[in-house]
């Protein structure tokens, strides 16, 4: 049986308290990094539950659960963010439920995106996620098209470009994962003199998330830390 310190409500105060001491530790205010709950593989029962707290943003990994959590928690006021991999074919659904891509990486999904929101008159912020890890299983930008990328999503007005997403290198050299995050902190500042003004860096999670802090995130995705371990 779960005890009063193994809750959700519990678990989710806990994690604001660590995010804030991150971020006191790092010098910074704790208005400046918001948490993204990250609700992939738990069901509508636990999303309601955690709407109850008072939480009304979540991430999801896949399409799939998109389509069917908005539809079992329709009665709420909630905004669903896609942070997983999206393939082209499934930019209609995300065009029409979510309210933020965070893993936009590549031109072709731009174009999708775009094809899908102005035919509705709608418009999606959206991330556009970097690879500055070597692994093969992470996706993301290479860096060196970064520029490229932002240039040409100017072209499609749908889309409103809000920062930067990136997942760090999984290893326990803390050195090695603050690099990920700095680099992306590092593209962003160069950004500005590109012409792009991008102001969130969407970086960390349950395992890394006070080193992201100190490298500058303004948001962390926690899943396990807040809903258990899956």
């Amino acid at each position: 049986m779960a005890g009063p310190t193994d809750t959700l409500a519990a678990r989710w105060t806990a994690v604001r308290e660590r995010v804030d001491a991150a971020c006191r530790e790092s010098g910074r205010d704790p208005a400046e990094v918001a948490v993204l709950p990250v609700s992939k593989t738990f069901g509508a029962p636990m999303v309601r539950e955690a709407a109850a707290l008072g939480l009304a943003r979540f991430g999801e990994n896949k399409v799939q659960e998109l389509r069917e959590k908005t539809a079992a928690l329709a009665d709420l006021p909630l905004e669903w963010v896609l942070i997983g991999h999206l393939q082209t074919n499934k930019a209609r659904d995300v065009a029409r439920l979510a309210s933020e891509v965070q893993s936009l990486d590549r031109l072709e999904l731009a174009q999708a995106l775009h094809r899908r929101l102005e035919p509705e008159g709608r418009t999606l912020d959206v991330l556009v996620q970097v690879k500055t890890s070597p692994e093969q299983s992470k996706h993301g930008l290479p860096p060196d098209e970064l520029p490229g990328l932002l240039d040409r999503l100017r072209d499609y007005p749908t889309l409103r470009v809000r920062g930067l997403m990136t997942m760090a290198v999984q290893s326990d050299d803390a050195d090695a994962v603050r690099a990920c995050f700095r680099q992306l902190r590092d593209l962003r500042d160069a950004a500005a003199g590109w012409g792009h003004v991008l102001p969130r860096l969407s970086m960390g999670m349950s395992g890394d998330f006070p080193l992201a802090i100190a490298e500058g995130a303004t948001e962390v995705r926690i899943g396990t830390a807040i809903f258990g371990r899956r």
